[in-house]
């Protein structure tokens, strides 16, 4: 494998910031690769959307990484990992790598498994069938969460409007006595002292964002991709729509000041 493939960068995408999590912790597993993200902010949320609006909207995503190009793309977006990341691997020069469901951490805590997701994502059923590869016992038990990504997007991490959406949704895992709780979007980290204020310490609370990470590297491993340990990785950052929310968001999330610009996906 060349040194020049070897030097391409990783590309990771999103519906919206929520992806950038995953960003955090490739960053910090790879601090020698360069990363280029987009996020699709002009037209997040994805999850209430046709499914074949999500994979047109998918697929500009990936020919935009293509244009770059990429050594590998990692769909940080757990509605587009459920519904394109089969019928999309293999279709251009680089793989791809979707969210982690998680599955396999959550069973460690036992068979019943709470699941906040978007709809597309609790309605494709993936995360239950994952389970049940694991563990035929498994029940998986999803909530769709159609409030939380327009206010995370909006930067509302706390607050009465939070707090009520979080209430509302850990309801029904509650009362199904779940014993661990899968964070189905990469967004809803974000929410993680919210929600585990709400849950305690009995219900263990599931980040695939690093088991994500960890696969995209593995990945690279396999194909000879990594690159070389001398490197100092550099992160650009793209979005289809550019606000001072983004900004403030994104800088949150990566716990200091980044580079950001819009970009216009090809159709």
């Amino acid at each position: 494998m060349t040194d020049d493939k070897k030097n391409l960068p990783i590309g990771v995408f999103d519906s919206g910031i929520g992806g950038l999590t995953v960003v955090k912790e490739l960053r910090a597993l790879l601090p020698g690769e360069d990363i280029i993200y987009f996020g699709d902010t002009a037209r997040v949320p994805y999850g209430p959307r046709p499914p074949q609006q999500i994979l047109t909207f998918m697929q500009q995503i990936l020919r935009f990484f293509a244009a770059q190009p990429v050594k590998l793309a990692v769909v940080a977006c757990n509605t587009m990992t459920a519904l394109g990341v089969e019928a999309n691997q293999g279709r251009f020069a680089f793989p791809l790598v979707g969210v982690d469901t998680g599955m396999a951490a959550a069973l460690n805590y036992g068979t019943k498994v709470g699941l906040l997701a978007t709809q597309a994502t609790v309605t494709s059923g993936k995360h239950a069938e994952k389970a049940r590869l694991f563990n035929a016992r498994a029940e998986v038990t999803g909530v769709p969460c159609h409030d939380f990504v327009p206010l995370i997007e909006g930067g509302q991490l706390s607050g009465p409007a939070v707090e009520a959406a979080v209430a509302s949704y850990l309801a029904p895992l509650c009362q199904a006595g779940v014993s661990s709780l899968v964070l189905g979007c990469t967004h809803y980290p974000l929410l993680t002292p919210l929600i585990r204020e709400k849950v305690g310490d009995a219900m263990a609370i599931i980040n695939p964002a690093l088991e994500t990470a960890t696969a995209a590297q593995e990945v690279l491993r396999q194909q000879a991709l990594l690159a070389g340990p001398a490197r100092k990785g550099a992160t650009r950052l793209c979005f289809s729509a550019l606000t001072e929310q983004v900004r403030m968001m994104a800088t949150q999330i990566l716990d200091g000041e980044c580079s950001l610009e819009e970009v216009e996906l090809p159709d």
